[in-house]
């Protein structure tokens, strides 16, 4: 069974000249570039402060994928994705609802002022002594204000073996044949969050030594990986999947993995440089393999190029298991 969690009993009166105090001292919750201090004192902090760093922790505790902040008419509430399922965590009181969601797009680093269009931003805490942790957050603006979704990005299982992804012998020989090609094109398919990109890391894993340049560009990068030079894209910087790619060719790679094809200019440059000498991995928005070659042409690849270049596709979803406590 789920415990119970009901942050508005977090919500007390403030001591004496403790918001003053709020501003003065670090609260443990970093943007981007800084570093994740320790979780602050609630004495410390005011009310939607103190219930942003009890929901995080509970999001920690409960291993929850997603954090969806929920505006309503009278009021707003919080749900958890566990295991691919949303479960509403609190309803908590309504007048925190504008402080809190401003609270986390100060941390994110995100425009405040603008509440019409719909923002990315990143954010790391700290929910224990030395455990950084990274949330991607995005905003939607929605007709009784703006909803959140924080990601948590260190919810991936730290074991990053073939064994872990579920396969039977055959694909387990077929995976770790393509993979350890010196060239190719290998592609790993299926729905949002299904679990494309821990394969890749997967692969990366099982790849990773000193006898190989390794290369990723991600957005943004989930897992770091130690040996692995990761680069995350800033398109309003210019630094696109494209961009990062072609950068790539000419630092001498070995492997290189792009999070995700998603145009033109990023599967022409990826297919040329499976072609090239060099092992090449990403994932592809499609339902199952077959539909990946359809894609890629529908893309624009010329399928002559396709067909010299791509190694193996492979298409997955993910499976609820039951709980070995209640089943």
């Amino acid at each position: 069974m789920q415990a119970s969690f009901q942050p508005a009993a977090l919500v007390r009166p403030l001591p004496a000249g403790s918001e003053s105090a709020s501003r003065n001292k670090p609260n443990g919750l970093t943007g981007e570039t800084g570093g994740a201090a320790a979780m602050p004192h609630d004495s410390d902090n005011a009310p939607a402060v103190r219930l942003l760093t009890d929901t995080l922790r509970e999001a920690t505790r409960r291993n929850a994928s997603d954090l969806h902040i929920e505006p309503a008419e009278n009021g707003w509430r919080v749900r958890l994705r566990i295991d691919g399922v949303l479960h509403e965590m609190a309803t908590p009181p309504a007048h925190l609802r504008d402080a809190f969601i401003t609270r986390v797009k100060v941390l994110a680093r995100m425009d405040i002022a603008e509440r019409r269009v719909p923002q990315d931003g990143r954010l790391r805490i700290a929910t224990s002594p030395g455990r950084p942790e990274d949330y991607r957050v995005n905003s939607l603006p929605t007709l009784f204000g703006e909803k959140l979704v924080l990601r948590r990005l260190d919810a991936l299982p730290t074991d990053l073996s073939l064994d872990s992804l579920g396969l039977d012998a055959r694909q387990r020989d077929a995976v770790d044949s393509a993979i350890r090609a010196p060239h190719g094109l290998v592609l790993v398919t299926g729905p949002t969050g299904s679990g494309k990109t821990l394969s890749l890391y997967c692969f990366l894993n099982l790849l990773n030594s000193e006898a190989r340049n390794l290369c990723s560009v991600e957005d943004p990068a989930e897992i770091q990986l130690a040996g692995i030079n990761q680069v995350s894209v800033r398109e309003k910087a210019g630094l696109t999947f494209a961009v990062a790619l072609r950068a790539f060719l000419r630092q001498d790679p070995d492997v290189v993995m792009v999070g995700e094809i998603r145009d033109e200019e990023t599967a022409d440059v990826a297919v040329k440089a499976a072609q090239t000498g060099h092992l090449v991995l990403s994932t592809l928005h499609t339902n199952d393999a077959p539909a990946a070659v359809a894609r890629l042409i529908d893309i624009g690849v010329a399928p002559y190029n396709l067909a010299a270049a791509l190694r193996m596709v492979t298409a997955q979803r993910l499976v609820r298991r039951l709980c070995t406590a209640c089943r």
